[in-house]
């Protein structure tokens, strides 16, 4: 097992990279499914809340627990304890301070299909212990459209349905009207808005101007002399204005330049008025459009207001941090990249060196072929495996091969005859070289000294390890090529090889 691990180390190496990395995505996907893991998310604080209607509330689903928009826990489970709803909350242990005692629940519908969450309102006691429960007279719930329609007798809902059934048939299919109606009436509600709101803050001011009015008539009632007095002022004011009479005709005379100049503008800004017309046309169909566009989208929103509300906000929270740190290296990054972008256009020149190919590939049979870089290598790396391609239990056998003119391969063997056999020269010297040296003439040789005159085995190796190399099936193999037997009385001195 070791072996086979050393041997393929890189890859073994791989694989428990991608068991590592598949380990941290799930641990992160069930995460945000809000899948609790024991010993990586702290155990949470559960709270309870009771309510006289739990419609609606899906323990498992997603239903949070908030306090001023912000997800502090989620919607455990919820039972029936004498007829009253209990709600179960897991609150995250650091928001537990705000459990306190007096606080406030409240069962409201995220969107129009009822998916509830509860809105706590902290309260201004001590912190609640754990396992403590809101009351029910500090909980409400949603209220229905059908709960509000019970309030009303049989009369009054008889007429209430006339007037919307009057109203859905009347209204049918005027609803760009409507809309242009209201349109107009934009801006004068606006205007009204503006008067309540400034009568509103100046409520109290008006009613002491009108007390103030009031008592000022009827100190000029008393008073009639001081009434002449005020009228004389003004004729005197008027008599100041009739006194500047040549300064008000000069101002009036002033005003017809001005009008000519408002004129000229005008008509500089015929051409525009000329392509605005067009253009409010071509807009219309857009317009008319735009309710049907927002009908289609309304779903969407629906679905998505959730989503960015209460997993992609609080992610960005959670994330400004990690941006803010993540600056210092940007920047740096920033002033390395030219850099980074040099080196990969050298490097990008030192591959395109590796693959040139001058003539395209070419077969064996074209003379001069020139290759690339890359078929060379191939051919390095293919006599390499050609180098390495054998091995027994001591290891790996890197074949030798010898070269030499005929005269050389004699005299060697001239000098020891042992060598013929254990080089396999007898092949090279009859065929080869044209030399006479029948197999059947060939002197009785004693391997083991033979070999012990060298000092190897046939593998090469020391010849005090011969005992574990096969001496018998070595001699057979020997005999077979040579053809006859081996003439030696001690088979545990005989090394044979290839």
């Amino acid at each position: 097992m070791i072996r086979a691990i050393t041997k393929n180390a890189r890859s073994f190496v791989a694989l428990i990279g991608l068991v590592v990395v598949a380990s941290v995505v799930g641990i992160y996907i069930l995460q945000e499914q809000r899948l609790r893991i024991p010993f990586i998310d702290p155990t949470p604080v559960r709270y309870n809340v009771e309510l006289a209607n739990a419609q609606a509330v899906t323990p498992g689903q997603g239903q949070t627990a908030q306090v001023s928009g912000v997800e502090i826990g989620a919607i455990a489970d919820v039972e029936l304890e004498e007829g009253i709803a209990v709600v179960g909350l897991d609150i995250e242990p650091e928001y537990e301070d705000l459990m306190r005692q007096g606080s406030r629940a409240l069962l409201r519908p995220r969107t129009g299909l009822k998916d509830m969450y509860v809105q706590i309102f902290p309260g201004e006691g001590e912190q609640m212990p754990e396992g403590s429960s809101i009351r029910l007279d500090n909980t409400l719930t949603d209220v229905d459209l059908d709960e509000i329609l019970a309030q009303l007798d049989d009369r009054t809902r008889n007429y209430l349905d006339l007037f919307i059934n009057g109203a859905g048939k009347g209204l049918k299919g005027r609803g760009n009207d409507i809309a242009r109606v209201f349109e107009r009436f934009g801006p004068t509600v606006e205007d009204l808005a503006l008067v309540n709101r400034a009568v509103a803050r100046e409520r109290e001011a008006l009613s002491s101007t009108v007390t103030s009015l009031a008592q000022i008539t009827d100190r000029l009632s008393d008073r009639p002399e001081d009434l002449t007095q005020v009228v004389d002022a003004g004729a005197q004011a008027l008599g100041a204005f009739a006194a500047e009479e040549q300064d008000l005709r000069a101002t009036v005379s002033e005003l017809a330049p001005t009008l000519d100049v408002t004129e000229q503008t005008l008509i500089e800004l015929r051409p525009f008025s000329r392509e605005l017309g067009p253009t409010l046309d071509s807009l219309v169909p857009a317009v008319r459009a735009l309710d049907e566009a927002n009908e289609e989208v309304r779903p969407l929103a629906r679905e998505a207001t959730p989503i960015v509300r209460d997993e992609i906000r609080p992610f960005v929270r959670e994330a400004q941090p990690l941006v803010e740190d993540l600056a210092p290296a940007a920047e740096a990054l920033a002033e390395a990249f030219p850099e980074v972008t040099g080196a990969g256009a050298e490097f990008n020149k030192f591959l395109n060196l590796l693959a040139f190919n001058p003539n395209g590939r070419e077969g064996p049979d074209v003379a001069g072929r020139e290759e690339g870089y890359l078929f060379w290598l191939a051919w390095t790396a293919h006599q390499g495996v050609n180098l390495h391609n054998s091995d027994d239990g001591n290891g790996v056998l890197r074949p030798v091969f010898l070269t030499g003119t005929c005269d050389t391969l004699a005299n060697l063997v001239e000098g020891e005859p042992a060598l013929e056999s254990l080089m396999n020269l007898t092949p090279i010297l009859l065929e080869v070289c044209d030399g006479e040296a029948p197999v059947e003439d060939l002197p009785s040789v004693d391997l083991g000294e033979a070999l012990m005159q060298l000092g190897l085995t046939a593998e090469g190796r020391p010849a005090e390890n011969r005992e574990e190399l096969g001496i018998e099936e070595a001699i057979e193999d020997v005999e077979e090529r040579l053809g006859r037997p081996i003439e030696d009385e001690d088979p545990d001195q005989a090394v044979a090889g290839e």
